[in-house]
């Protein structure tokens, strides 16, 4: 996959930029008790990951099997290697949790899975009752639309693990109870009471995935799904793949 050597030097600074201007798509993690970080990019249909090494070189690979590459600012590295750096879009870290806003109001939430064997999926989730004019162009396909970044610098979409952070017992996830699909993160978000920031409101309410939604697949009320098995809250799990 990775021919055609130049210096690795700008490739390194990229690598770098990338983790310190998207901390939204940096997953802390351990291994062998020393705490390193990664991210996801996407570019080009493919998934790539960017792994930030202790010793002070970064690694990226393919998603899935194939060959890695080492970056280090002393040592050549594949062109493709910084066009990968420079061109792919990073995805939000698995668990992150995004908010369409529309009319300062959250209509829609959309929840990042990186389990797929295919690569990380971002499942979007329109609040119960709302009209598919609130919801976003991208629905379908949010990851293939490409300005997924510039949607959050100008506010359309809105990190809310802030918010959701500050207390418990607001904000639950409700896994799909078919084994199968629930083995692949898919189920709805209950939030139990409106909640307010600064710049927008986000409606206590079912958010349930948008093709269930358009089959006019009925919601539970949210009573019967915060008793189902499996049922968590929220403020715990953004906490936990945040690394707060």
């Amino acid at each position: 996959m990775f021919a055609h050597a130049q210096s690795g030097a700008a490739s390194f600074a990229a690598a770098m930029r990338l983790f310190r201007t998207y901390p939204l798509a940096v997953s802390p993690w351990f291994y062998d008790g020393w705490q390193q970080r990664s991210l996801v990019l996407y570019h080009g249909g493919g998934f790539f990951v960017l792994s930030q090494d202790p010793a002070d070189h970064f690694i990226l690979r393919p998603w899935g099997d194939g060959d890695y590459q080492e970056i280090r600012p002393v040592e050549p590295v594949p062109a493709v290697v910084f066009e990968i750096l420079t061109e792919g879009m990073p995805v939000p870290r698995d668990g992150a949790l995004l908010a369409w806003i529309c009319d300062r109001q959250a209509s829609v939430l959309l929840s990042a899975y990186h389990g797929h064997p295919g690569g990380p999926q971002v499942r979007v989730l329109p609040l119960v009752g709302s009209e598919p004019l609130q919801w976003p162009a991208f629905t379908a396909r949010p990851l293939d639309d490409g300005r997924l970044w510039e949607y959050l610098d100008r506010g359309d979409l809105v990190d809310l693990a802030p918010m959701l952070t500050q207390g418990e017992g607001n904000a639950f996830w409700v896994p799909s109870q078919n084994r199968d699909r629930a083995g692949q993160a898919h189920g709805c978000v209950v939030i139990g009471q409106s909640l307010a920031a600064e710049e927008f409101w986000l409606p206590a309410g079912v958010y349930m995935d948008h093709w269930m939604l358009r089959e006019g697949v009925p919601a539970p009320p949210a009573r019967h799904l915060l008793a189902l098995p499996g049922t968590v809250d929220l403020s715990r799990r953004l906490a936990l793949t945040a690394g707060v």
